[in-house]
């Protein structure tokens, strides 16, 4: 018996806690192990998970952006071969792809297209320029705010096109006018963009810095900079579409080459197709700046995690 007890003795440690006994000193009932859940409730736990997944946009499809331009055309080229639209009104996509050839062929397209970029590209550099500028002297100075927000305020409920015949009396009709009637529209937008996102950083960042002791330079790219990126891009994709809106008016103002002034001779023969080669090559670019803006705007914010993906 004492050499049984002995074997027990040795199989139980000797710091092993007590089992658990109640009041009245009689052994506790042993704690029961938590029951598996029924394979039907994992299996709608797991089904409610799916569905919660599936709330946001989806993964994105390389080059899923040109369905719908792709759609508009087929749709265009579906009702032209049906004879629903008039050749002398609206030409076919065969009919503008032969003109676009000779076009190109004769150098008429080339030329005027450079011309076209030079100008939306100036006016979209000085805007841009002039609108981060002006954003950062308000978002970051009372004085600023109260010196640049008013006036840009008002300029912005004043259209650009509103003030071209003052341009013009200023600046006269050449290419001076017509850059900067760009660079007013596209500064205007940028700067709304950006000093409103500037003005939404949270005020607790700007304390942390305070109690950091950060410089001035250091407060601005550390705080500054990646707080009003987001709302700067925006800016920039809305002003890159301004320029090209800017440049189809101005160059149809005493122009001599561009696009529109091309658009503008076609309209006085009645050539829409020549008409539609421009439009297409309007479109053209500014989807392909959209999507250059899109793509430095997802490499510059790729610490963001958004639906955009």
């Amino acid at each position: 018996m004492t050499d049984a007890l002995t074997d027990v003795r040795t199989l139980v440690p000797a710091d092993a806690p007590a089992p658990p006994r109640e009041p009245d000193g009689t052994k506790a009932p042993a704690a029961r192990k938590p029951a598996a859940a029924p394979p039907d409730t994992v299996a709608a736990h797991r089904t409610r998970v799916h569905r919660r997944r599936r709330l946001g946009p989806g993964r994105g499809v390389p080059f899923g952006r040109l369905l719908g331009p792709a759609l508009v055309v087929a749709v265009w080229w579906t009702a032209s071969a049906a004879g629903y639209l008039d050749p002398r009104i609206l030409s076919g996509p065969g009919a503008v792809v032969s003109t676009a050839v000779e076009l190109i062929e004769d150098g008429r397209l080339q030329g005027n297209v450079l011309v076209s970029l030079q100008r939306a590209g100036l006016g979209l550099l000085l805007g841009v320029g002039a609108g981060v500028l002006l954003a950062v002297t308000a978002g970051l100075s009372r004085t600023g705010e109260y010196l640049v927000d008013g006036p840009l305020q008002i300029k912005r409920a004043i259209p650009s096109l509103a003030m071209l015949p003052l341009l013009i009396l200023w600046l006269g009709i050449g290419e001076q006018m017509k850059i900067t009637v760009i660079a007013l529209g596209v500064a205007v937008i940028v700067y709304v963009n950006t000093y409103a996102s500037l003005t939404s950083i949270d005020s607790r960042h700007v304390e942390l810095a305070e109690v950091l002791e950060l410089g001035r330079w250091q407060f601005l790219r550390k705080v500054v900079l990646p707080g009003s990126l987001p709302g700067f891009f925006v800016g920039l994709r809305l002003g890159v579409t301004s320029s090209w809106l800017g440049l189809i008016v101005v160059e149809q103002v005493n122009a001599t080459s561009g696009i529109g002034y091309m658009m503008f001779q076609a309209q006085q023969y009645a050539q829409s197709d020549v008409i539609i080669v421009g439009l297409v090559a309007y479109g053209t670019f500014g989807f392909a700046s959209d999507a250059l803006v899109r793509a430095v705007e997802r490499r510059a914010l790729s610490w963001r995690r958004t639906l955009a993906g």
